[in-house]
């Protein structure tokens, strides 16, 4: 299968209506935009005429709907339009607006893709660079939201959807392609549970809302000016934030989200995720500076003071000690490291064990390179509360912190732990004796 060509918009087309929290009416207008551009919004009302990036970084508040700023410049509830674009295969766009806030038509994607319909898609001449989850990403929030995302060869929702004492629960589960998104998800309209929007009605907060823009649940009872779309309306309406939401990491991926009770928050929570973790796979650089001054121990150093050597040498070099019993130790991971034969094929991954072996080595050092204690050689007695959180794979780079907390004679004990581009990937509680 050859590699996806980046879209765009073949043609300029427009949308008018009302916005749903301000009652008030706006035209949005869907442009063509160069390759690499992404998806940009435009607030033409204003003076100076700003774009803000559909990205996580702009995104400002996440309570029923999700807003982006920059500055003082807003837009809000982008989360229909952004998916509409993703769903139907659109990289590139600019969405002008004159007003902060899009139309809300009858709640669904529908009025957006008949919008990018009307407009066109037309290829471009760039391929389009597909991010592909390898390691499964879990995100659970206190409020019971779950999102995982697991590998898949295909971009695939599944959603479990829960409202509050359990009613309206309902799970759908389909492949994100232009034909399903247009068929089995744009039509799917938003949904509110009547306890939760009558605060918000009162007040006077959702002027724009209406029983022709929304489905409200009162009771058990469902309110509508026409029946349910689907029997899963409301789990296919979150499978649709969840697109668009998911879309502010700024990249398209391939892999399979499973969410349960999921939501704005969590959704974009997850894309902070995403964009983390691609930033980190792209650039291939560890987020620390490994300094080359006063009180780091290159890799001659470290073999005058640890008796290891290769193939069982798990330390580097020393990049820095803070006092006299921490210091931090990198090994650079690559594909000649001799365990990757058998550790896996095809999956080379670091064993846990050597991990713990490099934490030790580097405890070691804190207190080998203390004079009274030169020559001596460390062995370990014990390894306590030892935790192994993330694979470490060839190209990676290892820091090792360690931190002895006590000795006794010549007894020491050690908290320490292996961390790969600011995240842990292992980590535990080491007893070892230095012995001659």
């Amino acid at each position: 299968m050859s590699a996806p060509k980046q879209q765009t918009l073949a043609s300029s087309a427009t949308l008018t209506g009302t916005s749903l929290h301000t009652g008030e009416a706006v035209t949005l207008t869907m442009k063509p935009a160069p390759v690499n551009h992404g998806i940009k919004f435009r607030r033409i009302d204003l003076d100076d005429q700003p774009f803000i990036d559909a990205h996580v970084s702009k995104v400002q508040t996440v309570e029923r709907a999700t807003t982006l700023a920059e500055g003082s410049v807003k837009v809000h509830t982008v989360e229909h339009v952004i998916s509409a674009l993703v769903g139907m295969g659109v990289d590139n766009a600019i969405i002008e607006m004159d007003a902060n806030e899009p139309p809300i038509g009858d709640g669904s994607a529908q009025p957006f893709v008949e919008c990018i319909k009307k407009a066109g898609i037309e290829e471009q001449d760039a391929y389009a660079s597909i991010f592909e989850i390898r390691e499964p990403i879990h995100l659970e929030t206190k409020g019971g939201s779950i999102i995982s995302i697991v590998p898949d060869k295909a971009f695939r929702v599944s959603c479990t959807q829960v409202g509050p004492d359990g009613r309206m629960t309902q799970f759908f589960s389909t492949e994100v392609t232009p034909e399903t998104y247009e068929k089995e998800i744009a039509p799917a309209r938003t949904f509110v549970f009547y306890e939760d929007v009558e605060p918000l009605l009162e007040k006077g907060l959702i002027k724009g809302g209406s029983l022709e823009n929304a489905v409200v649940i009162k009771g058990d009872s469902v309110m509508s000016k026409e029946a349910l779309r689907f029997t899963e309306e409301f789990a296919r309406h979150k499978i649709l934030d969840i697109i668009g939401d998911l879309m502010l990491s700024g990249k398209r991926f391939m892999g399979h989200v499973i969410a349960v009770k999921p939501g704005h928050g969590p959704n974009t929570e997850m894309a902070g995720k995403l964009a983390k973790l691609y930033a980190q796979t792209k650039s291939m650089v560890p987020a620390v500076q490994i300094p080359t001054g006063e009180g780091v121990m290159d890799n001659l150093e470290v073999q005058q003071v640890l008796p290891h050597r290769y193939p069982f040498l798990m330390v580097d070099r020393i990049v820095g000690f803070e006092g006299e019993m921490k210091c931090t130790g990198v090994k650079q991971v690559t594909i000649n490291e001799p365990y990757f034969q058998g550790h896996f094929p095809g999956h080379p991954v670091m064993p846990g064990v050597l991990q713990v072996e490099a934490m030790a080595q580097v405890a070691s050092i804190v207190l080998l390179r203390q004079p009274e204690n030169q020559g001596k050689i460390g062995y370990f007695m014990s390894a306590d509360k030892v935790k192994f959180r993330k694979p470490v794979m060839p190209g990676d780079t290892l820091f090792i912190e360690s931190e002895v907390l006590k000795v006794r004679r010549n007894i020491g004990y050690a908290v320490c732990r292996c961390v790969v581009n600011g995240e842990v990937t292992s980590e535990g509680e080491l007893k070892f004796a230095l012995m001659t």
